[in-house]
Protein backbone atom coordinates (compact mmCIF):
# COMPACT_ATOMS: atom_id res chain seq x y z
CA UNK A 1 0.00 0.00 0.00
CA UNK A 2 1.07 3.21 -1.03
CA UNK A 3 0.39 6.60 0.94
CA UNK A 4 0.90 9.99 0.72
CA UNK A 5 1.22 12.93 2.56
CA UNK A 6 1.05 16.77 0.99
CA UNK A 7 1.98 20.02 2.38
CA UNK A 8 2.42 23.39 2.00
CA UNK A 9 -0.97 24.96 0.68
CA UNK A 10 -2.04 28.35 1.88
CA UNK A 11 -2.99 31.85 1.72
CA UNK A 12 -1.14 34.10 -0.86
CA UNK A 13 -1.00 37.19 -2.97
CA UNK A 14 -1.42 36.89 -6.43
CA UNK A 15 2.12 37.28 -7.92
CA UNK A 16 3.36 35.36 -5.05
CA UNK A 17 4.98 31.76 -4.63
CA UNK A 18 3.92 29.07 -2.76
CA UNK A 19 5.92 24.83 -2.62
CA UNK A 20 3.87 22.39 -2.41
CA UNK A 21 5.61 18.79 -1.24
CA UNK A 22 4.51 15.05 -1.36
CA UNK A 23 5.88 12.22 0.95
CA UNK A 24 5.53 9.04 -0.65
CA UNK A 25 5.67 6.05 1.70
CA UNK A 26 5.08 2.23 1.51
CA UNK A 27 5.63 -0.61 -1.05
CA UNK A 28 7.04 1.77 -4.05
CA UNK A 29 8.14 0.74 -7.22
CA UNK A 30 10.77 2.31 -8.10
CA UNK A 31 9.44 3.13 -12.23
CA UNK A 32 6.77 5.41 -11.21
CA UNK A 33 4.81 8.92 -11.97
CA UNK A 34 4.09 11.19 -9.61
CA UNK A 35 2.51 14.28 -10.31
CA UNK A 36 -0.05 17.08 -9.06
CA UNK A 37 -3.28 17.62 -10.38
CA UNK A 38 -5.60 20.32 -9.02
CA UNK A 39 -9.61 20.92 -8.83
CA UNK A 40 -11.41 24.15 -9.07
CA UNK A 41 -14.95 24.88 -7.55
CA UNK A 42 -17.22 23.33 -10.17
CA UNK A 43 -14.24 22.05 -12.21
CA UNK A 44 -12.44 19.11 -12.96
CA UNK A 45 -10.12 17.70 -11.89
CA UNK A 46 -6.80 18.63 -14.18
CA UNK A 47 -3.72 17.83 -14.49
CA UNK A 48 -0.90 20.63 -13.33
CA UNK A 49 2.22 18.84 -13.43
CA UNK A 50 4.00 15.37 -13.93
CA UNK A 51 7.72 13.52 -13.05
CA UNK A 52 8.86 10.44 -14.06
CA UNK A 53 11.05 8.11 -12.25
CA UNK A 54 13.29 9.42 -15.03
CA UNK A 55 13.24 13.00 -14.33
CA UNK A 56 10.92 13.45 -17.41
CA UNK A 57 8.38 16.44 -17.28
CA UNK A 58 5.59 17.55 -18.42
CA UNK A 59 3.17 20.78 -17.63
CA UNK A 60 -0.29 22.39 -18.41
CA UNK A 61 0.05 24.74 -20.94
CA UNK A 62 -1.59 27.09 -18.28
CA UNK A 63 1.36 26.72 -15.81
CA UNK A 64 4.32 26.52 -17.82
CA UNK A 65 7.18 29.12 -16.68
CA UNK A 66 5.42 29.50 -13.63
CA UNK A 67 5.77 26.10 -11.78
CA UNK A 68 8.32 23.64 -11.69
CA UNK A 69 8.68 20.11 -10.25
CA UNK A 70 10.98 17.83 -8.95
CA UNK A 71 11.76 14.77 -7.30
CA UNK A 72 13.91 13.45 -4.44
CA UNK A 73 14.36 9.66 -4.96
CA UNK A 74 17.00 9.70 -2.42
CA UNK A 75 15.35 7.07 -0.22
CA UNK A 76 14.25 3.49 -2.48
CA UNK A 77 11.01 3.61 0.48
CA UNK A 78 10.48 6.81 0.02
CA UNK A 79 10.01 9.49 -3.07
CA UNK A 80 9.03 13.16 -2.42
CA UNK A 81 7.90 15.18 -5.23
CA UNK A 82 7.86 19.19 -5.03
CA UNK A 83 5.81 21.93 -6.86
CA UNK A 84 7.68 24.81 -6.84
CA UNK A 85 4.76 27.53 -7.82
CA UNK A 86 5.63 31.19 -8.54
CA UNK A 87 3.90 33.97 -10.09
CA UNK A 88 0.47 32.63 -8.96
CA UNK A 89 -2.66 33.86 -10.10
CA UNK A 90 -6.32 33.94 -8.79
CA UNK A 91 -7.05 31.62 -11.35
CA UNK A 92 -4.63 28.83 -9.81
CA UNK A 93 -6.69 28.49 -6.68
CA UNK A 94 -7.63 25.24 -6.13
CA UNK A 95 -7.50 22.07 -4.06
CA UNK A 96 -3.88 20.25 -5.04
CA UNK A 97 -3.69 16.38 -5.19
CA UNK A 98 -0.56 14.47 -5.47
CA UNK A 99 -0.45 11.41 -7.57
CA UNK A 100 1.65 8.07 -7.94
CA UNK A 101 0.96 6.05 -11.01
CA UNK A 102 2.38 3.68 -12.26
CA UNK A 103 2.66 1.71 -15.75
CA UNK A 104 0.07 -0.44 -15.47
CA UNK A 105 -2.34 2.57 -14.50
CA UNK A 106 -2.48 1.89 -10.28
CA UNK A 107 -2.89 5.30 -9.30
CA UNK A 108 -3.01 6.43 -6.00
CA UNK A 109 -3.86 10.15 -4.86
CA UNK A 110 -3.39 12.34 -1.63
CA UNK A 111 -5.66 14.08 0.52
CA UNK A 112 -5.29 17.15 -1.43
CA UNK A 113 -4.24 20.57 0.01
CA UNK A 114 -5.97 24.18 -0.38
CA UNK A 115 -4.08 26.95 -2.46
CA UNK A 116 -5.93 30.03 -2.49
CA UNK A 117 -4.60 32.59 -4.33
CA UNK A 118 -6.08 37.01 -3.54
CA UNK A 119 -6.18 39.01 -6.11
Amino acid sequence: QVQLVESGGGLVQAGGSLRLSCAASGSIFSINTMGWYRQAPGKQRELVAHITSRDSTNYADSVKGRFTISRDNANNAKDTVYLQMNSLKPEDTAVYYCNLEYPGGRRYWGQGTQVTVSS
